[in-house]
């Protein structure tokens, strides 16, 4: 996708195999039959997107990197494929400028820090809420050895951002506070500086890190002002938890949730760009709710 000035690109870490359980017990055994369409599963990317504009490179997201997660009932998370999916897109590790996770869930950072806790994109500046270190660095919440000691390592430099507001990551790309799904979930705003935006679905099935809610319905972000026209940023999500995970590598869904956002407001005229995930690769937001996780 394209929008003045800024290209938008998505790209997939690996697959999410997913079934109707994970949705939880409310969901019909025989619902939406096109979209659980082999062997009664539905085989979903693990989203990331690359925004390029005046001459930056971001990445948003960093998937969940070469590991195999392994679920309940037949599902599983297999990724490592972000390498390839960059290397096709024209971008090299060292062209990255910025990453930006939209949260720190397994499945968002595994491409962070390679297991000696080094960077693997070595160039970039790293950006995430504040509320989500405080909670899966500092606090309770899972995270992988080697990427909480790349976190700590690289703390108090110039190399990670942790926000405590919405902040300009580069010309016409704002990260946006949605606190909800995670402590320091944001969403992306992106504002061409020749008009136009750009805009991606942000919710996804996953748990969510707030404990308010225990075993029950949650949000995936906080929507703090009105949605922009043709997108938004955030939104409630029907579904419910999962069922616990016998896994191969290391989750992290709990935690619980900060104090409201603070800080400056973006455009009227932006559109967020939202928190992709094993259940949301569209770049643009569709109405079939099952269509874009």
């Amino acid at each position: 996708m394209e929008a003045g000035d800024v290209r938008v690109d998505a790209v997939s870490d690996g697959t999410f195999v997913v079934r109707r359980s994970y949705f939880g017990d409310d969901v019909d055994p025989g619902a939406q039959p096109a979209f659980f369409d082999r062997g009664d599963a539905a085989w979903l990317p693990i989203g990331c997107f690359v925004v390029r504009t005046g001459g930056r490179v971001v990445l948003v997201d960093a998937g969940l990197g070469p590991e195999r997660d392994e679920l309940p009932d037949g599902m599983s998370l297999t990724g490592g494929q972000l390498p390839t999916g960059l290397r096709a897109l024209g971008v090299r590790p060292d062209d990255v400028t910025d990453v930006v996770c939209t949260h720190l869930h397994s499945d968002h950072v595994g491409w962070l820090f390679d297991l000696a806790g080094e960077p693997v994109f070595p160039a970039a500046t790293v950006w995430f809420g504040a509320g989500d270190r405080a909670h899966f660095v500092d606090g309770p919440g899972e995270m992988a050895a080697h990427v909480r000691d790349g976190f700590r390592r690289w703390a108090g430099t110039p190399r990670l951002r942790a926000l405590t507001g919405d902040a300009e990551v580069a010309p016409g790309i704002e990260a946006v506070l949605t606190p909800g799904h995670t402590p320091g979930h944001l969403c992306l705003a992106v504002t061409p500086p020749t008009g136009g935006c750009c805009s991606s679905a942000t919710p996804s099935p996953a748990p969510s890190s707030s404990p308010s809610r225990p075993g029950g319905r949650w949000e995936t972000s906080t929507r703090r002002r009105p949605p922009a026209p043709g997108g938004s940023c955030g939104g409630r999500s029907p579904t419910r938890a999962r069922p616990g995970s016998a896994r191969t590598s290391p989750a992290s869904r709990r935690g619980r949730s900060p104090p409201a956002r603070s800080g400056p407001r973006r455009p009227a005229d932006a559109t967020a760009v939202g928190s992709p995930s094993p259940r949301s690769a569209a770049v643009a937001p569709r109405p079939d709710r099952t269509a874009g996780r």
